[in-house]
């Protein structure tokens, strides 16, 4: 009965629904005017919430048991409801802002969004590998232009922390061209000779890089997903077989019977 309330698809529904009209309680409530006029509404709201989350949660662990605790979206549903149940008072009213964690629930009811933060992690060291890379370059081209611009661009490249913010910026492509690179080649004509192929190498390969391999990781779940449910047709068709096999032996039996 509880197990059959908690996976069915309206529970399943209202606790995604009750998710989102938090978030938006939540931002409403960053106005002090409109949070001070209807604290009381808020309030009740969301110790309605908090209520709604744990008996959820504690539903599910009694119908789950061991096999909770041994599921990582489940933990990470068990931790915010944790953090949600901590008092905003007494030395933890930092953690009233981080009620907002609640949307972060999401990511573990929504199929799609699981499957987009499961690639995520899948594809971690692969990105860990690119970070790496991307950080010896970044390291490499600091030290050129700190060693060829610091002395007449300090801004930008006077200490070598001052040269990797300002590479940084200019991989974004955030004002790089009018605010750094065009003033830096009035002194030094052919700078863009350094600037180019960086942009074209950081922000072009490297980004896209990362971007192939999470898209990489999303086909290779969609593949096992498929894989499953290629598997599981197989196995009804197995016991559909099976079940048609008996059926026709007890056939025979009872005709012979009959004929008896």
């Amino acid at each position: 009965m509880i197990k059959s309330l908690i996976e069915h698809k309206i529970f399943h529904d209202f606790i995604i629904f009750l998710i989102l009209l938090n978030g938006i309680t939540l931002g409403i409530e960053t106005s002090d005017y409109i949070y001070n006029s209807y604290k009381l509404f808020f309030d009740i709201f969301n110790t309605f919430v908090i209520l709604t989350f744990t008996v959820e949660i504690l539903l599910r662990i009694y119908v789950y048991r061991l096999k909770f605790f041994k599921d990582a979206w489940s933990l990470f549903d068990l931790f915010i409801v944790v953090i949600s149940l901590i008092p905003s008072s007494a030395g933890f009213g930092v953690l009233r802002t981080l009620r907002v964690l609640r949307l972060f629930r999401l990511f573990s009811l929504v199929p799609q969004m699981r499957k987009i933060i499961t690639a995520l992690l899948k594809v971690l060291p692969g990105i860990g590998s690119i970070a790496a890379l991307m950080s010896i370059f970044f390291y490499i081209c600091a030290i050129i232009t700190t060693e060829l611009y610091g002395d007449k661009f300090p801004e930008f490249f006077g200490t070598l922390g001052d040269s990797i913010f300002t590479l940084f910026q200019i991989m974004t492509l955030e004002s790089w061209a009018m605010n750094i690179v065009r003033p830096i080649m009035e002194v030094y004509p052919y700078a863009w000779l350094f600037f180019i192929p960086f942009i074209f190498i950081a922000t072009f390969i490297i980004i896209n890089l990362i971007i192939a391999i999470v898209v990489d990781a999303i086909n290779e779940i969609k593949d096992e997903e498929s894989k499953e449910i290629t598997q599981n047709i197989e196995n009804i068709d197995i016991d559909l077989k099976n079940e048609i096999y008996e059926l026709r032996k007890e056939l025979q039996e009872i005709k012979k019977l009959l004929k008896e």
